[in-house]
């Protein structure tokens, strides 16, 4: 979901905005009141919800009020537009989408629903100042739909999906928090109506015992029983099944949205934001325990009146019933570390939803335990004709026993192990070429107890998510590979532990992006040409238009088996060693946006060849592990530029002498691509170096950095070209183009006439750390305008857990080269630019924000059975697609050049 938040006078769009917090808390609640809808003698359990406080747009009306009037006049045939007005996004919170039929509980609801709509309609006239006329208008529509209520609830649902599918022509997605809203709704109607469902049967049997006409009467008023004299003892057989029917359908209902809290706290792996509150689902699961202990109850008190088969049908599907509910509400609250190091201890937690209900009252609670297992075995527990008392352990845990407790305030029965580890771990034999690395493993957490007078034994069994077991810190970076892999692209109910072999690149720049701000703890993300640059990396191709790679798809052996070519790393392990880095030394950097950082060399030159002399940018070292360098501009003796590329500073140089210091060291660094002053620029970051002595009598003693060079810089040939190429920008619906004549360049870039003092002319100083400057090899380069480069503002992505650092290490895999590509060193530049000019950085206000990988594959799960699909014309859209209003992703072409001339 994104938060669109306009700032500043000329209307750029910023930000991501938080997103949905999932299933708890995070739905409005209808207003109808359970109590009036249910039959005689119905409970009304109905579980609590909350309504979210946010400041981007969550409801449906929000996004219908911005439209046009004329492409919505239409639907306000049968209820006028400006009462429309007034109910607002009051109407989207009410279930008039799931009353379908005509029953007495359908009329209920509708009949109550008509009383609140009135009531709505004259406060908001009232608090609005709207005169007599309207409330007039709104008592005569009262009058007529007293009449049939039922029919209110037909026009508003029509209302309703002609607005739905107006928002999705115009914005091509709906809030992500209104169909959270309609789960909700759905959830509630379906338990009220049940709750009915109990009432009637129970009516029933009071009618069955009385035997009286008019009892009879009520009866056929009530259950609706056809004309042609059907048995009273057949109607209750068939109300029974009905109601059993409709409790295994809410049954599902819970079990999806188990499977989508499951789901999301596996992508909080990955750092996605995770509510991890188990509150509304023990709430869900505890109500249709209710539900299925009145049923129960009115089954056994049928006694002769239904025949012995069909009695016995009923109470195995309420038994059944109550079994996958029981087994499917114990779950690992709080996971083990998915990279796990023998000989460490680590900590795990399981919660049973509906402990507080089977085990509340037990004199002695059940132990659980914790085992580990292979991948092998959990798919064996995944069989419906599993072990059922536990599979045998593949590594040997201590402390691996603990209780279940009950904790009354908070309403909530669990087990927390504070002091588990792994002594050791039974290898088993490994496909292919897989290594130690790709083994996944599990923590299984398992206890048995009976239920019930009937000492029904129940064996509850939860896996924690997969894990790599490491005996080594040089394993970690690797492990960690195959861990981020699986939480991003496993599927939903999946066999343990399959997981895509390939998937697309827009996907995995998402995976990369929420890593990267989660790691780092950064609100700032990366930008789309930085995804171009992974691009080109990972696929060994140096293709210059984001296009290029639009659908292109991305293995694992791309990602973390193959070497890279010239280098002796993957591209993992590449990516993790600057995602340590700027965690350790570089986050104020990257957050301040200082750091262009994924950025070639090849495209550094083509950057700063036509700066001044002094201008310099920083970028993550290609070459190495870990490494950040400074390129900047120098002059030869005749005044022609050269691009030179400092040494990588590792964080252990970056340790002794901070990044902001030592640019701060070199004189010849004067401004921060394209026009800051490094001094304006990096002032925050400079160390306060004290002046003359402390309090001890010493004089301070000061370590600065400089480069020194052995030889004079060479003056090269001159091998400009004088024009600049045509570049498709992408923009307009006929291909237009733009070519920048030599005339131009020189207006944006005047002639230099000074040249920097030779380096021996700079004044020496005592130096501790120096460094040996890389000239770069001579590239031919036209002309390029400058580059845009709008780091200033911020990447509103929230709630973000900090991580514990870690060493980086890692391990030199076999080299396993792709050969269906080449690349060449200086190819990219000389191609033609697509998608955007080499002298524009596209800002994030011209392009909408990555989500993480939750919206589409939980979305899909979401609305099945609404009458909507996760790709039709009201479903979610893609994650990678352009949208006016802010679809979730980036779109690969369409990108706003707009000049601005500001970092």
């Amino acid at each position: 979901m994104l938060n669109w938040e306009e700032v500043g006078g000329g209307g750029a769009w910023t930000g991501w905005g938080s997103p949905w917090k999932g299933p708890d808390g995070a739905l409005g609640a209808p207003l109808v009141s359970a109590s009036s809808v249910h039959g005689p003698g119905a409970r009304t359990t109905v579980p609590r919800t909350e309504m979210p406080s946010k400041h981007q747009i969550m409801s449906l009306w929000g996004l219908v009020s911005q439209m046009p009037p004329e492409k919505l006049q239409r639907l306000y045939v049968d209820f006028p537009h400006h009462l429309r007005h007034l109910l607002g996004d009051w109407l989207e919170n009410q279930p008039w989408e799931f009353l379908v039929g005509s029953d007495v509980f359908c009329h209920n609801m509708a009949s109550t629903l008509l009383s609140a709509t009135v009531q709505h309609l004259q406060a908001s006239a009232r608090k609005q100042g709207e005169g007599s006329a309207i409330l007039q208008h709104i008592s005569t529509l009262e009058s007529i739909y007293q009449r049939d209520p039922l029919k209110l609830v037909a026009t508003f649902r029509q209302i309703l999906q002609g607005e739905k599918k107006a928002v999705m022509e115009q914005f091509r997605h709906l809030p992500m928090p209104f169909h959270w809203k309609q789960e909700e709704l759905k959830f509630n109607t379906a338990l009220q109506r049940l709750q009915h469902r109990v009432g009637e049967i129970r009516l029933l049997q009071e009618t069955l015992q009385q035997g009286t006409e008019a009892g009879q009467v009520s009866l056929h008023s009530l259950i609706q029983t056809p004309a042609n004299g059907t048995e009273q003892s057949e109607a209750l057989a068939s109300l029974l099944q009905d109601t059993v029917g409709e409790l295994e359908a809410v049954q599902a209902l819970v079990l999806k949205r188990i499977q989508i809290w499951k789901r999301q706290q596996q992508l909080a792996g990955n750092g996605a934001p995770f509510d991890e509150s188990m509150t509304l689902l023990q709430e869900r699961c505890e109500s249709l325990v209710d539900i299925y202990s009145q049923l129960q109850q009115e089954v056994g008190a049928a006694g002769g009146e239904l025949e012995p088969k069909t009695r016995a049908a009923l109470i195995s599907r309420l038994d059944e019933v109550l079994r996958i509910l029981v087994t499917s509400s114990f779950l690992v609250e709080k996971q083990p570390p998915q990279v796990l190091k023998t000989q460490t201890k680590f900590s795990a937690g399981v919660r049973f939803l509906l402990g507080l209900r089977f085990l509340g009252a037990s004199a002695k609670l059940p132990l659980v335990r914790a085992d580990m297992v292979t991948e092998k075995q959990a798919r064996e527990l995944s069989m419906p004709q599993g072990p059922g008392a536990g599979a045998e352990s593949t590594g040997e845990i201590t402390n691996n026993t603990v209780p279940l407790e009950i904790s009354v305030s908070g309403n909530c029965c669990s087990a927390l192990f504070k002091n588990l580890l792994l002594k050791k771990i039974k290898r088993c034999e490994r496909k292919g070429t897989e290594s130690v690395t790709e083994e996944k493993c599990a923590v299984l957490f398992s206890t048995s107890f009976t239920l019930g007078p009937n000492k029904l034994p129940i064996q509850l069994q939860a896996l924690s998510l997969p894990l790599v077991v490491i005996v080594h810190g040089n394993q970690d970076n690797n492990a960690k590979a195959t861990i981020l892999w699986d939480n991003a692209f496993s599927e939903m109910d999946r066999v343990p532990f399959v997981v895509a072999e390939r998937v697309p690149w827009e996907k995995m720049c998402e995976t990369l992006n929420l890593k990267f701000m989660a790691e780092v703890g950064t609100n700032q993300g990366l930008l789309p040409e930085h995804f171009l640059f992974l691009a080109q990396k990972i696929f060994n191709d140096n293709s210059l238009s984001i296009e290029a790679f639009q659908h292109r798809s991305v293995s694992w052996s791309q990602f973390n088996k193959e070497i890279l070519l010239g280098r002796g790393f993957t591209f993992w392990q590449w990516f993790d060693g600057v995602l340590d880095l700027t965690k350790r030394c570089l986050k104020s950097y990257w957050s301040d946006r200082l750091i262009i950082g994924f950025i070639s060399k090849q495209y550094v030159t083509s950057l700063l060849l036509n700066e001044p002399d002094g201008t310099f940018l920083l970028r993550f070292s290609d070459s190495e592990i870990g490494g950040i360098t400074i390129a900047h501009v120098i002059r030869g003796q005749d005044g022609s530029p050269q691009i030179e590329n400092i040494q990588p500073f590792s964080a252990k140089d970056l340790s002794i002498r901070s990044l902001g210091d030592r640019i701060r060291d070199l004189a010849q660094l004067k401004n921060l691509y394209p026009k800051k002053p490094k001094d304006e620029a990096f002032r925050s970051h400079y160390k306060h170096e004290q002046i003359g002595k402390d309090g001890r009598g010493y004089v301070p003693a000061i370590i600065k950095m400089t480069v020194e060079r052995d030889q004079t810089i060479p003056t090269p040939e001159p091998q400009m070209s004088t024009t600049v190429p045509t570049y498709d920008l992408g923009m307009a619906p006929d291909s237009m183009t733009m070519r920048i004549s030599p005339d131009m360049v020189s207006q944006v870039y005047p002639p230099h006439s000074h040249s920097i003092p030779s380096y021996q002319a700079l004044p020496l100083e005592e130096s501790v750390n120096v460094l040996r400057s890389f000239q770069e090899p001579h590239l031919q380069m036209p002309n390029l305008s400058e580059m845009n480069l709008p780091f200033d503002q911020p990447h509103p992505h929230r709630g973000l857990l900090p991580c514990q650092p870690q060493e980086h290490a890692m391990s030199s895999p076999e080299s396993l080269l792709c050969t269906d590509v080449t690349m060449g060193e200086n190819s990219c530049l000389n191609q033609p630019v697509g998608g955007f000019t080499q002298g524009t950085w596209v800002g994030e206000d011209m392009f909408p924000p990555l989500l993480p990988p939750t919206e589409q594959d939980l979305t899909k799960l979401l609305l099945e059975g609404q009458g909507e699909s996760a790709g039709g014309s009201l479903g979610a859209q893609p994650l990678l697609q352009h949208s006016s209003y802010g679809q979730s992703g980036i779109s690969m072409s369409h990108l706003d050049l707009r000049a601005n001339p500001s970092w």
